[in-house]
């Protein structure tokens, strides 16, 4: 019995040595151990620590163990600082995430067929392309717009004066232009994901949702390029159920994103198993990004060090 006890409160006290080791060698600015997955922290996640400086936090998160990055914002910066990103990534061997090629959130941009915003939506990937050779990307993310939406005082008529389509038919619409979208993605190896996102929280009216139906049109569009961004946190809004809806879409999911639920913070201020949920994706062999779409909890390098903490602890499955 003594020598039980004695062996659980050496390990437990292992355990803590190590954490306050991880904790005292990112803040005193050393290297940490290397994430067993690919988790891409966000400009501005680690500026107190890091400084303002793109370069500077980059090889700030270089140092903590990460080993990749993702910047929404991507296409937004100028050249110049699209290639010196580029450059530093390269020299600390982080792997480019998402940046994001085209987002409507408002508008039915994709489900209703309008070729003069079709035309727009096509120009903007093909300017993505020349983003994404400057930057060393693979992916981009494309949200369709809205659902057409009945209005509020017209009948079955939408808020642009027209008849309100059947689901089907806006449907046939996404599918026809994420076809033409991949079209010009594929003879460069780039590849769009598709982010469905949550009506109660955040996106409310947003035409795709649903695993599910991302599921649906990635295989209507049967290309190399149009593939699943599954953002835990918003499925998690959205249908729960994550482990089996993620096996479910499996092999057409490219990219992951985190983020708990309730507050869009760091694993373990929510209700998501995180350390449950990561340790899946790393069974079944996941050898992409997973985004850090999320705030910190926590102001100041404290906060900053306890969202570095947070993916330690989610990461020793």
């Amino acid at each position: 019995m003594q020598r039980r006890e004695f062996l659980a409160a050496a390990g437990a006290a292992s355990t803590v040595i190590a954490m306050t080791n991880t904790s005292a060698s990112a803040q005193d600015g050393g290297s940490s151990a290397p994430f067993k997955l690919k988790y891409a922290p966000h400009f501005g996640m680690f500026k107190n620590s890091a400084g303002n400086d793109l370069v500077d936090q980059l090889k700030f998160g270089a140092d903590q163990g990460f080993r990749a990055w993702e910047d929404n914002g991507m296409k937004g910066r100028s050249v110049e600082d699209q290639n010196r990103v580029a450059k530093a990534m390269t020299d600390l061997n982080l792997e480019m995430g998402v940046f994001v090629a085209y987002a409507n959130f408002d508008e039915p941009v994709f489900a209703v067929k309008n070729q003069n915003r079709w035309d727009e939506v096509l120009e903007e990937i093909k300017a993505s392309v020349e983003v994404a050779k400057r930057v060393n990307a693979k992916w981009m993310t494309v949200v369709p717009g809205s659902v057409d939406q009945q209005s509020a005082n017209s009948g079955n008529w939408n808020k642009y004066g027209g008849p309100r389509l059947a689901e089907g038919y806006q449907t046939a619409n996404v599918i026809e232009l994420l076809k033409q979208c991949a079209g010009i993605l594929e003879p460069h190896g780039l590849v769009m994901v598709l982010e469905p996102l949550n009506w109660h929280a955040n996106h409310g009216g947003t035409f795709l949702r649903d695993s599910d139906q991302a599921y649906a049109l990635c295989k209507a569009v049967n290309s190399p390029s149009c593939k699943i961004l599954f953002d835990i946190y918003h499925q998690q809004i959205t249908e729960g159920n994550l482990i089996p809806n993620i096996d479910a879409c499996w092999d057409e999911i490219a990219y992951m994103q985190s983020g708990d639920n309730p507050g869009r913070k760091e694993p373990g201020t929510g209700e998501i198993n995180y350390l449950n949920v990561f340790g899946h994706l790393h069974k079944k062999g996941f050898e992409g990004i997973i985004g850090m779409e999320h705030g910190n909890s926590q102001k100041g390098k404290e906060g900053e060090q306890a969202v570095i903490d947070a993916y330690r602890r989610a990461d020793s499955y």
